[in-house]
């Protein structure tokens, strides 16, 4: 009976764990539809030019409508993906019936999962601070994934960016993505 619930504590687990991969990978897309962009890289613009027509001004709270629901919901679905994994942690430490090894490995996860979190957090108020809006964090083990709204990227933004994650966690330089929202 303990070898049972012990197998259907781990498949739990490793369910939780593979949403949370899977969301990592939805999120790391960086596929840009030509639709999306609102203006041409080095169109020319009057600085006091009253001729913006009201299409411009529209299509750019559409596409600033846009990043703030991707956003919103990557964090959701981030916040969502970490609340399970913790559920399903804490019930295998509630049980009276798991093992010492299992209740040991759903305190690691749980320490681990914490970890991450702040680590993710620590590295979205890192950028916060140096002028990025808005921005997610996506962590594993060995790779890490940041989505930045594209009109805030300069040319040195990319190393500001590994910047902040390797001052945070130990992952590899070339392991560090950024995904322009």
């Amino acid at each position: 009976m303990k070898i049972q619930k012990r197998h259907i504590v781990l498949a739990s687990l490793m369910l939780a764990l593979s949403a949370a991969v899977f969301i990592n990978w939805q999120f790391s897309d960086s596929s840009v539809d030509a639709k999306d962009v609102s203006k041409e890289l080095g169109a020319a613009t009057y600085v006091n030019s009253d001729t913006s027509s009201a299409d411009e001004v529209a299509q750019v709270s559409k596409q600033t409508s846009k990043q703030d629901q991707y956003f919103a919901k990557a964090t959701t679905e981030r916040d969502k993906a970490c609340d399970e994994a913790i559920e399903i942690a804490k019930e295998t430490l509630k049980l009276s019936d798991s093992s010492d090894e299992a209740k040991t490995k759903a305190v690691e996860q749980l320490s681990k999962l914490e970890d991450t979190i702040i680590t993710q957090t620590n590295i979205e108020n890192i950028l916060k601070s140096k002028g990025f809006t808005q921005c997610i964090c996506i962590l594993s083990d060995d790779y890490c994934s940041v989505a930045v709204i594209k009109k805030e990227l300069s040319d040195n933004s990319p190393l500001i960016i590994k910047d902040a994650v390797l001052s945070q966690c130990d992952i590899d330089f070339n392991n560090i993505t950024i995904v322009e929202v």
